[in-house]
Parts: structure tokens; sequence; C-alpha cells
């Protein structure tokens, strides 16, 4: 959510930064709306002290005898009650609007992120790890001979549909690994505090976290108005909501693994194959509040902690800095991870971390109090994949295959299955 304050006092800026995402400038709308809004409020106030002033003459008109006198501002004082009402009302409808226009307006990009249309304008910042060279030809992961009886994509489409995947025996534990391996390494070595979340959330969460109003079809919503999360971070940012934290608390560092949902309206036709682009899936989330001195550095940390589970699992990597125009709607900036999946000989995301300054900060009220003294103010939110355990499961599976259709596991792997390395090519852990 956007200061007004802030573009009323700089538009130009404000419509420069829109600009660098693609967006027309919008400031004169939006001072329009708000010039109205506080005329409104104006007016409203002004007959409010005449209403008070008439009503001090009624008590002494009556008290003197004067009827006539009395009548009259008698009927001032109702007049202008009625005056006061319509004011407020208009008001109100217009905060709504400039409140409704502000909430879908993009975030402002930072100064050092690079301008550009797509993905084609992504810059490469980091790069770890040699893809491997097979001396066979490399497979997806649904086609490696030791997964393909237990990634079964037909039952599920019986059950649910389409782009729904049930995993069985040794894939569904090697899946399962990864996510508590993830989680321990999150609370073990990297400091943070692990949460069991709900799934399903209320609107206020939702737009907290900047996920409505733009992008409530991209989203499953129950009969009865609860939304199922399309990542943890929903419910993990809006822990503060409305909180005025001591300063001393920041920064706060959570981590959940749960499911996550996405209708994902409008990618029809993309990545149908295989378990890359589910309705359905499971991801270990990164959420950190901040104070805003601190969230720059915050966000490298976080980079490095998702960077960090990849090298582990021995699974070369790509980060690059996302350009505007590919940036998702809330963030100031973003880092993406793209691990190396041979079987499509190409980098995908396996994360983004990202982080928003005040922007959804502001629309969820969430504060702190300076230690020093001073009005509160508002927190920084970041957020982050650490990591996407079915992305991370293809990573695995398409980098460790071999000729004979068996898998070589990551040997942090090995602690929670019992300590077997590698998935055999009947699908057996051995």
């Amino acid at each position: 959510m956007h200061d007004i304050r802030a573009i009323r006092a700089n538009p130009d800026a404000f419509d420069a930064a829109l600009a660098r995402r693609g967006d027309a400038g919008m400031s004169s709308r939006l001072l329009e709306l708000d010039e109205k809004r506080r005329a409104c409020i104006l007016a409203a106030e002004t007959a409010q002290a005449e209403q008070n002033k008439a009503s001090k003459e009624v008590g002494a008109a009556k008290g003197r005898g004067d009827e006539a006198a009395f009548e009259r501002l008698r009927a001032l004082v109702s007049e202008k009650k009625n005056e006061i009402g319509k004011m407020q009302d208009e008001a109100k409808a217009l905060d709504a609007q400039l409140t409704d226009a502000l909430a879908r307006i993009p975030n402002l990009p930072a100064e050092d992120v690079p301008d550009g249309a797509d993905e084609a304008a992504n810059v490469e910042t980091n790069r770890w790890g040699t893809p491997r060279t097979f001396d066979f030809e490399p497979k997806e992961h649904f086609e490696i001979a030791g997964v393909a009886a237990h990634m079964d994509f037909e039952t599920a489409a019986k059950t649910s549909g389409s782009r729904f995947v049930m995993l069985r025996g040794a894939v569904a534990r090697i899946h399962r690994a990864l996510a508590q391996y993830m989680i321990d390494t999150h609370v073990d070595q990297n400091g943070l505090l692990e949460v069991n979340s709900p799934v399903l959330v209320r609107n206020d969460a939702m737009y907290g976290t900047d996920k409505l109003p733009k992008f409530g079809e991209e989203s499953y919503r129950t009969e009865d108005g609860m939304w199922l999360v399309p990542t943890s971070e929903v419910p993990l940012t809006y822990t503060v909501a409305g909180d005025i934290l001591d300063e001393a608390v920041l920064p706060i560092r959570l981590t959940a693994h749960t499911l996550c949902f996405r209708s994902e309206a409008g990618s029809a036709g993309r990545d149908t194959a295989g378990m890359l682009r589910q309705h359905q899936f499971e991801k270990v989330e990164m959420v950190s509040i901040t104070h805003p001195d601190t969230s720059e550095a915050e966000q490298k940390r976080m980079l490095r902690c998702a960077e960090g589970l990849l090298e582990a699992l021995e699974i070369p990597y790509r980060t690059v800095v996302l350009c505007t125009g590919d940036m998702g709607f809330g963030a100031r900036r973003t880092y993406d991870i793209e691990a190396w999946l041979p079987g499509q000989d190409a980098y995908r995301e396996i994360s983004s971390v990202s982080t928003t300054g005040d922007f959804q900060a502001r629309r969820m009220n969430a504060r702190f109090k300076p230690a020093g003294g001073g009005k509160p103010a508002f927190v920084h939110t970041l957020n982050g994949s650490g990591l996407a355990v079915g992305r991370c499961l293809i990573a695995v599976l398409e980098n460790g295959q071999q000729a004979d259709g068996s898998v070589r596991l990551p040997a942090v792997l090995a602690p929670y299955l019992g300590g077997k390395t590698t998935l055999a090519a009947d699908g057996a852990l051995a």
C-alpha cells in the first residue's frame, strides 16, 4: 500500500517509478480523489463547528425567551446535522475509492533493480556448480525408471483433475525427507523459528499480504469465504498485523512447511508435463519482519539461506535479480534462484526471495516503537522460498539420475532415509 502523503509531496517521482514497471502515471487520479476527500472532510468539520456554535446559541435564546431566534437556530442545527451526515458519507465513499485505487498499484522498484519488460532483462548475479555431463540422454523426472512407477498422475487426475500428482513409496519419502531437511537446516543453522501455520486464512490476511484484490482469481476460496493459502508467507507475515512491536524483538525470523494452493488462472498449457507446475504443492517458506535499516542486509541473508540448501544438495544453480517488468506485485526487489534441470536442459526457478519494504506493513498496520523514542514506524517485511519442495525433488531426481534408471541421492538426505543413498531402478531405496 502506498502512502498518499508521499505521492502528494512528489507525484512526479511516484509516476516515474511506476513507469519503470510499465504502468502509466496514476498520481493525477489519486490526487484528484484525495483532494475531493479532504475537501469533504474540511467541509464536514466546518459544518460541525457551525452546528456546535448554533447549539450553544439555541440554549441562550431559550433562556432569554426569544422564541423566534430559538426556532431559527434549532432549524439551523438540524440543517447542519444533515449536511454533516451527507459530507461524512461522501468523504467515506471517496476514502474507500482512494484506498481501493492505492491497493491495486504495485510496489515501487528499488533504484538498483534493472529495467526491463520481461525475464529476458533479468540479470545474473551468482552461479554455483557445473551442470553434469551425461554419457546418456538425461530424462525428465517423470520419465526416470526408478521414479515413473511412484509418480502417479493418472490416479491423481481421476480424483482431483489435472495438475495434481500422487507420490508413492520411496519417491514420497524422498519428498518428505527434503522438506524435513530444509526445516531442520533453517531452525538449527539459520536461526529461524518454526511455525505450524494454518492453510486457511481470512480476507484480511490475504489483503494485508497484497494477494487481494489483484490476485483473487489465482487463489482458491471456500464456500464460506476462507482462502487456501498460495504460500505460508500469508499467515506468517500476518502474525504482526495491527501490532506495535518493541524494536528489541526485531528481526523476527519465521519458517513453515505447508501445503500451498494456486489455481494459476491464465497459465494453461505451461509446464503441464510432470510436477513442475501444480495446483497443490509443498513449500518451506522463510519470512522476516525487520527494522527498515536492516532489511537490505536481511534479504541477502535470506538469499544465502536458500542458496546454501541447494549447495548442500549438490544442485547447480544460478541466481538472478528480476527486472522491473518481471517482479511480483508486492516486491521492491526480488532474487530468483534457478536450479539446473538436465531433463529440460535449462535453469528453472526453485526459489524467490523478495523484500517488500513497508508495502505490506502499511496494509496490515504493522509497526514498531523506536528504542530511542518517537512515533511508531512501519516494519519492513521479506519473504522467500526455502525451498519449493516439489521442484527441489525434480532437481534432485534429474541431477542424480543414472543410465540404468536409478538415482544417486544427496548425502545430506541419508539421515532422513534410513542411511539409504540411492533410489534403485525398481523404485526401492538402497
